[in-house]
């Protein structure tokens, strides 16, 4: 009985996974930039802290395939301590309010930059970023081309050679993965705060961030899920080699750690019944297999039928991985075997713990 259950709980995980591969595919790509550019552009930065990432976001501002008089800077310092030396770059800065709006501040900072813009479309990124040169030029192509109002992109890590840095770049492709496929299957629930773009008249639209304004985290997520419970056909993912941002994995297992807390603690308060679904799924078939590793160890199942539980369950989270990793990057897969030994446990912990307790971000505890 044991046994059973626990194939069958695989076989859905398997099963769903397979369904996120095929959206995958099914997502067009764009590269196209022939197009004379004509949308405007505001770029809003919230940043704490950042002295030494920041200047490398500029620098990457400043060398964009695009016309200067098309888009603004917005820089929104959040009570940084640290010195900063960007002033020469001759962009905006704003402070936010002594005075919070929220519980979030990185939606607090949106909503102080907010006051400032002047174009239609808005997109954000993270100070520990670095966009390509062609990145408002295909996203002025493709709105060009689409009747569009939000639009998601991808993020991937620059990777050196340890194995934190690769399984963050593993974990990172299965959920650049799970993104991309969930719009395929016209199901979008998730996005990257670090490349996202709308319009402020489609934000003012839906009234912002209110109704998760007291969740530290999600600018990003709760908004677009809101946006495609109303709008769906004008919420789109923009698959393109142009258009993706590259930021920096952390450095240490315990600001990872408290990271993927941080945006596991959404998971509880989505909107979309699909996220939340997926989101079960791929916490049950994690648990199956520390569930099978006890079973095994306790001599209930034997080592055959934990072995290919977990074959089962590698090979199809790595026939997504690869595929999304051969989109993100053209560094190849490293780890692969030890991230997939690793991960139900790494997994399953941040979810337990993004139920209950505290983490730290940027210097504050929620």
């Amino acid at each position: 009985m044991i046994t059973i259950v626990l194939f069958l709980v695989v076989l859905i995980y398997a099963i769903t996974i397979a369904s996120l591969r095929y959206g995958f595919s099914k997502v067009n790509s764009f590269e196209y930039v022939g197009l004379l550019p004509k949308i405007k552009f505001t770029i809003i930065v919230p940043f704490r802290d950042e002295a030494e990432n920041l200047p490398n976001l500029l620098e990457s501002f400043s060398k964009l395939n695009y016309p200067n008089d098309l888009f603004q800077v917005i820089l929104v310092d959040d009570d940084s301590q640290e010195r900063l030396q960007i002033a020469d770059y001759g962009f905006q800065i704003v402070k936010t309010p002594n005075i919070r709006v929220s519980n979030s501040p990185k939606k607090d900072a949106i909503l102080t930059a907010m006051q400032f813009v002047n174009t239609d479309w808005i997109i954000t990124t993270d100070a520990d970023c670095v966009v390509p040169k062609n990145w408002l030029l295909t996203l002025d192509n493709y709105i060009q081309n689409h009747n569009v109002s939000m639009i998601a992109g991808a993020v991937t890590y620059t990777c050196e050679d340890s194995f934190l840095q690769h399984f963050q770049q593993l974990d990172l492709a299965s959920l650049q993965g799970a993104t991309i496929g969930s719009f395929g299957l016209k199901k979008g629930f998730m996005c990257n705060g670090a490349n996202f773009a709308y319009t402020k008249s489609f934000f003012e639209e839906l009234n912002g961030f209110q109704g998760n304004d007291g969740i530290a985290s999600g600018d990003d997520v709760f908004l677009l899920q809101k946006a495609f419970a109303q709008f769906p056909e004008k919420v789109h993912y923009l698959k393109s080699r142009n258009n993706i941002v590259l930021t920096k994995p952390l450095n240490d297992w315990k600001s990872l750690f408290y990271q993927r807390v941080r945006w596991a603690s959404k998971t509880g308060s989505y909107q979309s019944r699909f996220g939340i679904g997926l989101g079960l799924v791929v916490l049950t078939g994690n648990l199956s297999l520390i569930f099978a590793l006890g079973f095994l160890l306790l001599g209930f199942i034997s080592c055959f039928k934990f072995l290919l539980l977990f074959l089962i369950k590698f090979i199809i989270d790595a026939t997504l991985i690869q595929k999304s990793n051969h989109f993100l990057t053209k560094n190849k897969m490293r780890y692969l075997v030890l991230s997939g030994l690793l991960y139900p446990f790494f997994s399953v912990s941040v979810a337990l713990y993004s139920q209950f307790g505290k983490y730290e971000w940027k210097g504050r505890r929620f």
